[in-house]
C-alpha cells in the first residue's frame, strides 16, 4: 500500500452526482489529516475507460453513487485495468444495485421481503397497474436499478392511484434512463436500517437506526437535507427484534457478497411483528448526515477508521 497512490473517483453523470461530491470531500479531509497523497478523478461514464488508463499505479476509493458508479460497471473497468478498488466487487455491486435480483436471493434464503413485480418500462400501462393494484392493494413503484430513493412513488389509496394513472406518461419520461420498474407491495411500518462493516475478516452489524422522515417516506430530500429526517439511534425496539435486525443485515451482507461495508434497509411491520428486507446498499453515503458514519460513531468507530477499513479491504 505504501508505494501506491490513492485516486478518489467522484461525480458520475446521474441523479446522485452531488451526493458523490460530498462523500468525496469527506474522504479528502481524512486523507489530508493523515497526510496521505491522493488525486481526484471527476468521472464521466463516456470517457472513464480512457481516463483511468493514466492511473495504473493507483488504488481507488470509489466515492461514486448511483448508476455506473455502484452497479458493477466502474468496478469492471477498474478490474480490467488491474486497479484495486474499494467497496464491493463487480458481482456484488451489480447484484445489490438490481433490487429485484437481490430480493430474489434474499427470499431464496428464507428472509422475508415484500411481494413484487418487475416490469419493462414500456409495459407500464394503466391495464397492468390495475391488475397489480387488485393483487397488492397498496404498492411502491420505483426504478429497479437506482439509489437514493430516486423516482419512488407510494400508492396507498384510490386518489393516489388515479393521480399516478393521469400522470403516467410524465412519470415514465422522468425515468427514461431506466429500463425496468419494480412494483413492490407497500408495507406500513417503521423504517429501519443497519450498517455492516468488515473488521478483522469478520462482518459486524453496527446498530439499528429508525428513520422518521418529515416527508412521505425517506426520500432523496430526507436523506441529504439536514432537518428532513430524524434518526433514532439506537432504534427503540425490544431486544429480540433489535437482535434480529443485526442478524438479518449480517446475513444479507454475506448472501449478497458485499465486501468492506454496506447498509441494509428494512421495514418493520409492527402489527404482524415481522421484519422485511428492502435492499442492501454497497456504497452507502459518507456525508456528514449519513447513517453509516453515525452508526459507526455510536459504536466508537471514527470516520478515519471507516476510510481505512475501505483501503484495507480493497478488491484486487
Amino acid at each position: 500500500m505504501s508505494n501506491k497512490k490513492i485516486l478518489i473517483l467522484e461525480g458520475g453523470n446521474n441523479e446522485e452526482h452531488d451526493v458523490s461530491l460530498v462523500t468525496s470531500r469527506e474522504i479528502q479531509k481524512i486523507l489530508n489529516q493523515n497526510k496521505l497523497k491522493f488525486k481526484i478523478l471527476r468521472v464521466n461514464p463516456k470517457n472513464f475507460h480512457k481516463k483511468i488508463i493514466n492511473y495504473k499505479n493507483f488504488v481507488c476509493i470509489n466515492a461514486l453513487h448511483g448508476p455506473f458508479g455502484e452497479d458493477g460497471q466502474t468496478q469492471k473497468i477498474l478490474k480490467k485495468n488491474k486497479i484495486p478498488f474499494s467497496h464491493s466487487n463487480i458481482k456484488s455491486s451489480n447484484l445489490c444495485f438490481n433490487k429485484s435480483a437481490s430480493k430474489k436471493e434474499i427470499i431464496k434464503n428464507k428472509l422475508m421481503s415484500p411481494k413484487y413485480y418487475l416490469l419493462n418500462i414500456n409495459d407500464l400501462n394503466e391495464k397492468k397497474l390495475i391488475t397489480i393494484k387488485s393483487k397488492l392493494k397498496k404498492f411502491v413503484i420505483k426504478p429497479n436499478r437506482s439509489g437514493s430513493s430516486f423516482g419512488i412513488k407510494i400508492i396507498k389509496n384510490q386518489k393516489e392511484f388515479d393521480i399516478l394513472i393521469s400522470n403516467l406518461e410524465e412519470f415514465k419520461r422522468k425515468l427514461n434512463n431506466h429500463k425496468e420498474i419494480l412494483i413492490e407491495e407497500y408495507i406500513s411500518g417503521r423504517e429501519l436500517t443497519v450498517s455492516t462493516i468488515k473488521l478483522d475478516k469478520k462482518i459486524h452489524a453496527l446498530a439499528v437506526t429508525e428513520i422518521k422522515s418529515k416527508n412521505n417516506f425517506f426520500d432523496y430530500k430526507a436523506k441529504y437535507s439536514k432537518g428532513y429526517a430524524k434518526h433514532i439511534l439506537p432504534a427503540k425496539l425490544n431486544k429480540i427484534n433489535y437482535a434480529k435486525c443485526l442478524k438479518f443485515a449480517t446475513k444479507a451482507h454475506k448472501l449478497l457478497g458485499c465486501n468492506s461495508l454496506a447498509r441494509t434497509d428494512f421495514i418493520f411491520d409492527t402489527k404482524k411483528n415481522k421484519i422485511f428486507f428492502l435492499e442492501t446498499n454497497t456504497q452507502p453515503g459518507l456525508t456528514p448526515i449519513s447513517l453509516l458514519p453515525e452508526q459507526a460513531n455510536y459504536k466508537g468507530l471514527s470516520f478515519s477508521e471507516i476510510i481505512f477499513i475501505l483501503i484495507k479491504n480493497l478488491n484486487y
